[in-house]
């Protein structure tokens, strides 16, 4: 059973089903890879081939996920004559890589505070760090 105040506010403004589908995306591997390259790579500087690299993944692997990424509003592209290079654009979704570690300008698989996976000491859900 749930007492009332477990139950969500109806006058809340939060768009449940908006943050679902933002979880949805966030939540496939391949797209986290290449968003979090993407992020510590920098605006318009990752190609297609070097998110690939960096995510461990085919070219075609990668440019499925970054078309899905690209429709979704979350990157744009940007052609240099024969290559395209893609930018993290959605603020959302860059604040939402700092909250799980993901700095700029580190090696891919390498966040801010060094940990390459979630637990107690970077940040996992549910985890609150303790000020000393």
């Amino acid at each position: 059973m749930t007492s009332s105040g477990d139950r969500l506010d109806p006058n809340s403004q939060l768009d449940i089903g908006a943050w679902a589908d933002r979880f949805r995306l966030l939540g496939d591997p391949t797209r986290l890879r290449l968003l979090t390259a993407m992020h510590q790579a920098g605006p318009g500087t990752a190609s297609v081939g070097e998110l690939a690299a960096a995510a461990g993944i085919s070219d075609a692997t990668a440019s499925q996920a970054l078309r899905t990424l690209r429709l979704q509003g979350w990157v744009r592209d940007e052609r240099e004559g024969r290559t395209v290079r893609y930018t993290l654009t959605d603020r959302t979704v860059h604040d939402l890589l700092h909250l799980i570690g993901a700095g700029h300008g580190a090696a891919p698989g390498e966040g801010e505070g060094g940990a390459p996976g979630p637990g107690p000491a970077d940040g996992a859900p549910g985890e609150r760090s303790r000020a000393t």
